[in-house]
């Protein structure tokens, strides 16, 4: 019994979505609208502003499908209706982050910076204030597009273990090995 999938999805206000004959789902809202192409063999019901998912069988492939199924439609309808953000920090000295518009400037112990452009259906801002870490804010209403950029961003310095430098995000917990001892 899948719990996941077993749970009916709640419609907030202004939230439309449809279902076409090809499984396609399609759900607008206040911030956009966003469409995916479901599992043929998953059944999608609408009534009074619930959604619920069903499948056919107990085969292990019908079992997995239903809970990502859910998912995948509750993370749209959270999507249109208030939408996804993610937050990185810089720790490290000397390590500068700028945004013109959708170009990110990273500063990050490299002999140069680097430059990364976000997709255009994220909004990137960026903080640097006296005395805290520099910060990067995305926002998006696809969870999908929103953690790929954001796992691509901390690829390009992953904290490390000893010092705890790196790109990380906001509230990650980095588990720091001991260093060297001395040898007397």
């Amino acid at each position: 019994m899948s719990r996941i999938g077993n749970a009916v999805i709640t419609m907030p206000e202004k939230v439309e979505i449809s279902i076409s004959k090809g499984n396609e789902a399609t759900v607008k809202g206040p911030n956009g609208t966003l469409t995916r192409q479901l599992a043929h063999d998953i059944a999608v019901k609408i009534e009074d502003g619930e959604i619920s998912v069903s499948r056919p069988t107990d085969q292990q492939r019908h079992k997995e499908l239903h809970g990502l199924t859910r998912s995948l439609l509750q993370n749209m309808v959270t999507g249109v209706s208030t939408g996804f953000v993610k937050e990185l920090e810089l720790i490290g000295v000397g390590y500068r982050v700028n945004n013109t518009g959708n170009l990110i400037e990273l500063t990050v112990g490299y002999s140069h910076p680097i430059f990364f452009y976000v997709p255009d259906e994220l909004k990137v801002t960026t903080a640097t204030e006296k005395g805290k870490t520099p910060k990067i804010r995305l926002e998006g209403m696809n969870n999908e597009i929103l953690g790929l950029v954001a796992n691509k961003i901390r690829s390009f310095r992953k904290p490390e273990p000893y010092k705890g430098k790196g790109i990380r995000f906001v509230g990650e917990q980095v588990r720091r090995k001991a260093g060297k001892t001395a040898a007397k």
